[in-house]
């Protein structure tokens, strides 16, 4: 089996193929994956590091307004596109799949132009203009929340949920809480802004600390590498409570998530495939600087089924948030009550789902 994955521009949309391509490769050992993306996106470094083969095309995103660089963008994805088919000639792959962000725009166009089965992979609540664009030409669009149905051809839709959710099944909670410093007796909360943090969050979080040196539960608050420094400065002004411990950033999150009992976080789309997975509450303070309003939109899917609490950037202070962790850890049944319903919102098997879609449009083309 061979397979061209191409998707890029965020982690977002970088991470859930690394994720499918660890599954297609657990299942299957003679597969061979080719990655395309583009020089200067994050995938350029991540997929390399991971020992993928990779190769890059040059294309940018449309601009939302009238603008002379929509015309470049258009040569460049002319480009991109016959780059793209010379690519995939070579490399004969058996499936092609988009997994979001500008570049699987000539990618996928090309490998459905050459009749080779094609996927988009959709992980927001409300698609991109890419994946809006390429679901006219590909076979099948495999979606993550019931939500971004109507977007799309309905006889192209395949709910499958997000392959990140698989990878943080059977880790070692325990292991996870001892590795960042966490008791392995009271409750956790785990609170962060994404990759790089959010200052909104930090400062939420910082003013709160003297109020969380008095909880009967513990915070595991991760800053962000920009923020650390900043973060560190202002904390040593007002004093770190031995209940709190604050870190740049965290490489082993599958494992620490296992042992936590509720998150804040911003609500991308990633971080709520791994939460439900895992069956974990959670406090969602959507980005409100995200095309479409995507996350609000993402975190009210979790909190219209009373897996999540949703707060508004607007309405995020101390109080609020300190408020919102005491109504959930402090009261058992409460929080017994979302676990079961985020749970239930979880795709675990979801990595599989997406490799058996793959599976079938191959034998589907074979026939």
């Amino acid at each position: 089996m061979k397979i061209v994955v191409s998707g890029g521009g965020t982690g977002g949309h970088i991470y859930p193929a690394l994720a499918l391509i660890r599954e297609i490769q657990k299942e299957n050992k003679n597969a061979q994956v080719l990655y395309i993306g583009t020089k200067n996106g994050l995938e350029s470094t991540i997929v390399p590091r991971e020992k993928i083969p990779f190769k890059s095309i040059h294309i940018t995103g449309f601009k939302r307004k009238l603008s002379l660089d929509n015309i470049k963008t258009v040569l460049r994805f002319l480009k991109g596109a016959r780059d793209s088919k010379q690519m995939l000639k070579e490399f004969k792959p058996d499936i092609v799949i988009g997994t979001g962000g500008y570049v699987c725009g000539p990618v996928v166009y090309a490998a459905a132009k050459l009749k080779i089965p094609t996927i988009v992979h959709e992980q927001n609540s409300v698609p991109g203009l890419t994946n809006k664009f390429l679901s006219r030409y590909v076979n099948k669009v495999a979606i993550c929340f019931e939500e971004a149905k109507e977007y799309f051809p309905k006889d192209k839709v395949v709910f499958t949920g997000n392959p990140r959710a698989s990878e943080v099944i059977g880790n070692d909670g325990i292991r996870g809480r001892l590795s960042v410093g966490l008791s392995t007796t009271m409750p956790a909360v785990l609170i962060f802004g994404g990759s790089r943090g959010a200052r909104p969050i930090n400062d939420a979080v910082v003013k709160a600390l003297s109020e969380f040196g008095e909880k009967p539960y513990q915070v595991l608050y991760v800053t962000g590498d920009v923020h650390f420094k900043d973060v560190e400065n202002e904390v040593e002004l007002v004093g770190n409570p031995k209940n709190v411990v604050i870190k740049p950033f965290i490489h082993n999150m599958p494992e620490v998530l296992s042992g936590i009992d509720l998150v804040v976080s911003r609500a991308g789309a990633t971080t709520l495939a791994e939460i439900t997975s895992l069956g974990i509450p959670s406090i969602l303070v959507p980005s409100p600087y995200v095309t479409n309003n995507h996350q609000e939109k993402n975190a009210r899917s979790l909190s219209d089924h009373g897996a999540a609490e949703l707060l508004l950037e607007k309405d995020l202070n101390n109080k609020s948030l300190v408020q919102q962790i005491d109504k959930i850890l402090l009261d058992n049944e409460y929080l017994k009550s979302m676990q079961i319903k985020a749970k239930k919102l979880g795709v675990p098997d979801s990595a599989e789902r997406l490799y058996k879609l793959m599976k079938q449009l191959i034998q589907e083309k074979q026939k």
